[in-house]
């Protein structure tokens, strides 16, 4: 089992992507790489964030970024969809230096490389988000998620 962090803009629909994919064994909402030790504080410094866990012999990491990149835009700063503000900015985060390493990797073989804005970083802190933020999607459907509706079709994430 290997643990990689996410960070897509607002998590909701980033979780309820990535927990449906092939070898995804484990998903939870949070923030990653902000100062404050706790949500009571504010945490705006944070970026959103879905904590994955996956089976590495059912799916590797460069399937699961390939996946990930399908469901952001990662040449923009500090937004996704709608939503603007540096806790929507998309990173890849690790206490693995080999997958930040594999991170930085597939980024540099993209066509695009050089506009691509995902951080690739330690993760420096984790704080997971609150009950209401886990599984949101799941739980009420018609809130907003900034991933394009044929992609959560495509996956089988939602219902044709």
């Amino acid at each position: 089992m290997q643990t990689i962090y996410l960070a897509g803009g607002c998590l909701w629909g980033v979780q309820k992507f990535i927990r449906h994919l092939p070898g995804v064994v484990g998903t939870e909402a949070g923030r990653a790489n902000g100062t404050s030790q706790t949500l009571d504080e504010a945490y705006d410094d944070y970026a959103e964030c879905v904590k994955t866990q996956f089976d590495s012999s059912q799916v590797t990491l460069a399937q699961l970024l390939g996946y990930f990149f399908e469901i952001i835009d990662p040449c923009s700063v500090n937004q996704q969809g709608d939503d603007v503000g540096r806790k929507y900015r998309t990173g890849i985060y690790s206490t693995d230096t080999e997958h930040l390493a594999m991170a930085r990797g597939f980024i540099k073989a993209q066509a695009d490389s050089n506009n691509i804005r995902v951080e690739v970083l330690p993760l420096t802190n984790y704080v997971k988000s609150a009950d209401e933020h886990q599984d949101r999607l799941s739980r009420c459907p018609e809130d907003y998620c900034h991933i394009p509706i044929a992609i959560l079709h495509k996956y089988r994430v939602l219902p044709n």
